[in-house]
C-alpha cells in the first residue's frame, strides 16, 4: 500500500512539475501473457501489441509527464502461475495496471490476486461472461457480443438444423455452450440435436470426433460446429476437417477462437469458407485500420498480421492512458471512476464505449476464411453493449452490474440487493 501511495504521489507530483523536470520515476505497464506453452501461439502477439502501444505513448510524451515502462512477464501457459507472475508484478514491480490473460481459466486464476491487491487489469479476450469485477475491465466480447449472434447466423442465414459444440475443456467452453445449448433448445432444437465435446489443452488426435460430427449429418439434416477450441489445439482441428473432406458447405465451422494469427501458421487452402465470428478484422476497410495495420507490419514485418485481441487491447490501452489523463493520477480507484463512459474509436468504423458493468460497446462481425489467411467480412453489425450476465440461464437473466453507480456487480433486479459471491470469480 505505502508504495502505491509513493508511486501515486510521484505521477501527481510529475503532473504538477512536468513543465520544471522530467518525470524521475516510469509509470509501470504489466504485461501478463503466456510467451511459452500451447497458449504463446496466441498471446506472444498481445505481448507485441502492449509494447508498440507503449512505445508509440512514450513518443507522443509519455503519461502525467512520466515515461511509461512496459514490464514483462511469462505465465508460460502454466494457470496458478498465472496468479503468481500477477503478484509479483503488483508487489515487486509495482506495476500500474495490468494487461494480460488470454484463457478465463487463466483470468479467474489471476482474479483473487489482483481483488486482494486492488490491481486494475484489461483482459482482451472474448469469454463466457458470468463474471464481474471491479477490478477488471473486459474488453473482449461478451456471449451476445460473439457466442449468441454466431449462432443466430447459422440458424437464420446457413439453416442449420444439428450444432456440435466443440470446445478445449476448461470454464471459458463449458460456461458459453451451456448458454448456447439453452439458447437452441429454446429456439425449438431438439436435445439431440446438439452434439457437445471437451478436449484438453493442445489436443492433437481429432480423427474420431471429426468422424462423430460427420455421423450427425447421416440423417439429412445440415450440422454446423461452433468451435470454442483454443490455442494450437486448433492446428490439429482444421488438419483432419480437410483430411476428411469435409469443406464449408457440407458441415461450416465457426470458431471463436480462431483468427488472423492461429491461421497463418496453417495451409488454408482447405478451410476456405469456414467462418469465424469478431468484432474486428484486419481485412476491415478503414483509414484507422489501414494506419494501425501499416504500423504493426511496420514494426514487426510485412508477414506479421492483426487479430481482434489486439485491436480489444488497442481500445482498452488507449481509454486507459486518457482516463489516468482525466484523473490526474495512476490510483486504481480514481482510474476507475474516470474510465465509465470513456469512447474511443474502434478500427472497424464506431466508437467503442466503457460501460458502468466494465464492458465496452462492439460491433459483431462474421468473417469467412479466405486463402490467404485473411477474413471477408460477411455480417457487420452495429455497436452492441456487453452484458457480463446473459439473459439466456434463468440464475443470471435477474442480474445486472453497474460499478458507476450501484457499486455492485451482482445487483439482483428482483430482490434490489448486491450479492458478491467470490465463488463466481
Amino acid at each position: 500500500m505505502m508504495k502505491k501511495l509513493l508511486a501515486t504521489t510521484t505521477a501527481l507530483a510529475c503532473l504538477a512539475g512536468a513543465a520544471q523536470a522530467e518525470c524521475t520515476d516510469p509509470i509501470k505497464v504489466g504485461v501478463l501473457h503466456s510467451l511459452s506453452g500451447t497458449m504463446a501461439i496466441s498471446e506472444t502477439t498481445l505481448k507485441d501489441t502492449i509494447l508498440m502501444l507503449v512505445d508509440d505513448q512514450n513518443a507522443k510524451g509519455g503519461l502525467l509527464g512520466c515515461e511509461l515502462e512496459a514490464v514483462v512477464v511469462d505465465p508460460a501457459s502454466d494457470w496458478p502461475l498465472f496468479a503468481e507472475k500477477a503478484r509479483e508484478l503488483l508487489t515487486v514491480h509495482d506495476v500500474d495496471v495490468i494487461f494480460g490473460n488470454w484463457t478465463s481459466v487463466s483470468r479467474k486464476s489471476v482474479l483473487p490476486v489482483i481483488e486482494e491487491l486492488n490491481g486494475m487489469l484489461f483482459y482482451p479476450v472474448q469469454y463466457e461472461g458470468e463474471e464481474s469485477s471491479k477490478n477488471v475491465f473486459y474488453t473482449g466480447a461478451a456471449p451476445n457480443q460473439q457466442a449468441i449472434p454466431a449462432t443466430d447466423y447459422f440458424l437464420d442465414e446457413l439453416g442449420v438444423e444439428k450444432f456440435a459444440l466443440l470446445g478445449t475443456d476448461y470454464v471459458y467452453p463449458r460456461t458459453t455452450n451451456k448458454i448456447l445449448e439453452q439458447y437452441l433448445k429454446d429456439k425449438g432444437i431438439p436435445a439431440e440435436d446438439i452434439f457437445v465435446n471437451y478436449t484438453p489443452f493442445g489436443h492433437s488426435d481429432w480423427s474420431k470426433i471429426v468422424a462423430d460430427v460427420v455421423a450427425l449429418g447421416e440423417d439429412g439434416k445440415k450440422v454446423g460446429v461452433i468451435s470454442t477450441i483454443n490455442g494450437d489445439a486448433n492446428i490439429g482441428f482444421y488438419k483432419e476437417l480437410a483430411a476428411a473432406g469435409v469443406s464449408a458447405d457440407d458441415i461450416p465451422v465457426v470458431a471463436f477462437s480462431v483468427g488472423e494469427e492461429e491461421l497463418s501458421g496453417l495451409d488454408t487452402t482447405n478451410l476456405v469458407g469456414h467462418l469465424a465470428a469478431w468484432n474486428y478484422f484486419q481485412s476491415a476497410d478503414t483509414e484507422a485500420n489501414e494506419a494501425f495495420v501499416a504500423k504493426w507490419k511496420a514494426r514487426m514485418g510485412e508477414d506479421r498480421v492483426t487479430n481482434d485481441p489486439m485491436e480489444a487491447h488497442y481500445i482498452g490501452f488507449n481509454m486507459w492512458v486518457n482516463a489516468v489523463t482525466d484523473a490526474g493520477t495512476t490510483d486504481v480507484d480514481a482510474v476507475r471512476m474516470a474510465m465509465y463512459g470513456q469512447e474511443f474509436p474502434n478500427l472497424t468504423g464506431g466508437t467503442a464505449v466503457m460501460l458502468p458493468n466494465h464492458h465496452l460497446t462492439k460491433p459483431v462481425l462474421i468473417g469467412e476464411i479466405q486463402e490467404d489467411g485473411q477474413f471477408d467480412i460477411i455480417s457487420q453489425t452495429e455497436e452492441v453493449p456487453g452484458d457480463a450476465w446473459t439473459d439466456f440461464l434463468p440464475e443470471s437473466a435477474v442480474l445486472k452490474s453497474d460499478w458507476k453507480d450501484l457499486g455492485c456487480g451482482m445487483y439482483n433486479t428482483e430482490t434490489e440487493t448486491c450479492v458478491q459471491l467470490k465463488s463466481n470469480y
